[in-house]
């Protein structure tokens, strides 16, 4: 069996990561921590086979994954995610844990990555996340968003120009980014412009003794 049709009932251990079983970590996801560790497991389980997360990530799943992608979530107010380049359905999957009933399509150009993603939502019992094959110009015929996220994907420049014509006329896009984000949005403000989108940059801490995530929120001007 090849690594991407691997079977998602296999062994599941987190047992590796320092994280695993932190109080902290389960009081921060509240009644939704086992919904979200049962997604971290399948990508301890399934990631570095699959070729979704590198050997050295594997002790640090919470970390580096869950709570990163989780410091999104206070950001998206209202309404459809469109989680753009998902791979490994970060943040998106770890969106659509937190939020059943949130409606979460994942976009996503490369056949195995889908296919991992549809399998980890079935396994997962998230019957409200679609997952679409193609890059995000690609499905603008397709999905209407009134929230887009991206998690490692291009910089903010690349990222309006492909997925801003996916947004509702109110919408908004809330990218996980890094040190370097100010920069970014400087670099980004005439695509910004074109796109009459105004970029703020935030602190988004998850857990006592991690480094906040940086989140960039585009709104329209």
């Amino acid at each position: 069996m090849s690594g991407d049709e691997a079977d998602l009932n296999g062994v599941r251990d987190l047992s590796r990561d320092p994280l695993d079983g932190d109080p902290a970590v389960a009081a921060y996801f509240g009644d939704r921590y086992e919904a979200v560790r049962e997604f971290g497991a399948l990508l301890a389980d399934q990631g570095e086979l699959r070729g979704l997360i590198g050997p050295r990530e594997l002790t640090r799943v919470w970390e580096r994954h869950l709570l990163n992608s989780a410091a999104v979530v206070p950001f998206l107010g209202g309404g459809v995610v469109v989680d753009v380049g998902s791979g490994a359905g970060l943040p998106g999957l770890v969106i659509a844990a937190m939020e059943p009933e949130r409606r979460v399509v994942l976009v996503e150009p490369m056949e195995r990555r889908c296919a991992w993603l549809r399998e980890a939502a079935e396994e997962l019992g998230l019957t409200s996340v679609t997952v679409l094959r193609g890059r995000a110009e690609e499905v603008r015929d397709v999905v209407e968003a009134d929230v887009i996220t991206a998690r490692a994907v291009a910089s903010i420049d690349k990222l309006v120009k492909w997925a801003a014509p996916l947004l509702a006329p109110e919408g908004r896009m809330a990218l996980l980014k890094g040190r370097t984000a100010a920069e970014e949005l400087e670099k980004a403000k005439y695509p910004l412009r074109r796109a009459g989108l105004v970029g703020t940059v935030h602190s988004a801490p998850t857990i006592a003794g991690l480094e906040p995530t940086t989140v960039v929120t585009l709104d329209r001007a």
